[in-house]
């Protein structure tokens, strides 16, 4: 899923979820995308206004999750293990299902190295340290 913004993005979950709920063909990254918001029901809710979600900030100090950003977590790393990028994702994914229910809980377990990589990387304005993710998310497989 390649977006420059944040608008960009969540108006790339909404073509989804509408061609999605019109039985139209999904291209292969939109049955992804249509596969990790059909795993969030709760979701759905703002997918179905776009009106009042698109522009929300969802605050994580109001005790907000933001689906948009929880959804592409997934996807992203979704992506990553099937590419095996950074090199050795796939390996720690793959130890971290042998001790997960599913692949859903697996990628929760990984979107907090996820987030905290992400995270460092826009606080110091550098890229993300590959090195550094995969090194915390050996300790949780």
């Amino acid at each position: 899923m390649f977006v420059q913004d944040r608008n960009e993005a969540r108006n790339y979950f909404f073509q989804v979820w509408a061609k999605y709920k019109d039985k139209l063909p999904l291209e292969p990254i939109e049955a992804i995308i249509s596969d990790v918001i059909l795993e969030h029901p709760e979701y759905h809710h703002y997918l179905d206004d776009k009106e009042t979600s698109f522009n929300s900030d969802f605050k994580p100090e109001q005790n907000q999750t933001n689906p948009f950003l929880h959804m592409g977590m997934h996807i992203a790393l979704k992506e990553q293990v099937s590419s095996d990028r950074p090199s050795g994702i796939g390996q720690i994914f793959n130890q971290l299902m042998t001790k997960s229910i599913s692949i859903h809980d697996a990628e929760h377990k990984m979107m907090e190295c996820l987030g905290q990589s992400l995270w460092e990387a826009q606080r110091n304005n550098v890229e993300p340290d590959e090195s550094s993710y995969l090194e915390s998310l050996k300790r949780i497989s």
